[in-house]
């Protein structure tokens, strides 16, 4: 399927993927790929390519290193016991093992839209949450939003919420290999892998900047790199809504950055990364995340102005 809608044109492949276009300069901000793919890595939908006004891309598609790394996706490295995060999984004492019947996955069930409202384009996608062997555990209504595209300043923004629901009959407990005894790998929830090209790329933080913001908490952080190929660069700014920190269903649980400029790029706003969160049986956990994506190597104080501009 092919439409013109909310100035971005829009392709559905059916069963396999969207493709969101901006018609003006025809290039490809990012395609929605919720198709499944193999076991192993823990199939998940995922966004990638994701690209820059300018037609860069900045999103890594299962590298060498870590072949279930997608672009951006939802994850869950260690969720009661299960890895929906893909590869190996950590064990205390032992490191990464390959342990296929941890090994879970996050599967499509439908779009309840896929459209224009209030000045967004929506996808609005319901998923199911399973271990290895297939029992459902959770239901999860997400939401992609795409705005603020602005050739002006070569930037546009994606907004992504997610609003898990526990349907065990016990508590789903989210974890990482930090809280499973690993330092400083508090890995899960949504995560950015960055193309080759940005790695020892800038990290920058609202009061500081450097791998250091690892484990920090801070509203906001951007992450800038130098294209190959083509000159320049180009920043994304990682930001999470305030209601994420506060206390609700899922409890507080504020984020806390997990960010590596070496031996990749890779971003996540962890909301566990020093603590397990528990989510008792039919609670919902919701988090709402923005993404801005722009050419150019923005400064703090740009970044600052921006989301000054463009608050939730």
């Amino acid at each position: 399927m092919t439409a013109q809608d909310n100035g971005l044109r829009v392709v559905h492949a059916h069963g396999d993927r969207i493709t969101i276009t901006e018609p003006a300069t025809g290039v490809e901000l990012f395609s929605y790929v919720y198709g499944a793919e193999a076991a192993w890595e823990a199939p998940k939908p995922y966004v990638h390519p994701l690209r820059t006004l300018a037609g860069n891309v900045v999103t890594d598609y299962r590298p060498n290193d870590h072949r279930w790394h997608k672009g951006l996706q939802m994850t869950a490295s260690h969720l009661s016991g299960a890895n929906l995060w893909g590869g190996n999984s950590y064990v205390h004492g032992q490191g990464y093992l390959e342990l296929p019947e941890r090994v879970g996955s996050m599967a499509h069930v439908k779009f309840d839209e896929v459209g224009s409202e209030s000045g967004r384009f929506v996808i609005a996608e319901r998923l199911t949450w399973h271990p290895y062997d297939g029992t459902l555990w959770a239901d999860e209504e997400r939401r992609i939003e795409v705005h603020d595209v602005d050739p002006a300043s070569g930037s546009w923004a994606l907004t992504w919420t997610t609003a898990v629901t526990n349907r065990r009959d016990g508590p789903l407990r989210f974890g990482s290999p930090t809280t499973a005894g690993r330092e400083m790998a508090g890995y899960t929830g949504l995560f950015w892998r960055g193309p080759r090209a940005f790695r020892d790329g800038r990290i920058i933080g609202p009061d500081s900047e450097g791998p250091e913001l690892m484990g920090q908490q801070a509203p906001w952080l951007a992450y800038s790199g130098e294209h190959d190929v083509t000159d320049g660069h180009a920043t994304l700014v990682f930001a999470h809504a305030p209601e994420n920190d506060h206390t609700g269903e899922g409890g507080a649980h504020p984020a806390h950055w997990f960010v590596r400029n070496e031996p990749f790029a890779a971003v996540a706003p962890s909301f566990a990364f020093f603590d397990e969160l528990e989510l008792a049986p039919g609670d919902t956990l919701t988090r709402r995340y923005r993404v801005v994506v722009a050419d150019g190597a923005w400064e703090r104080e740009e970044i600052a102005k921006y989301l000054k501009e463009h608050p939730w």
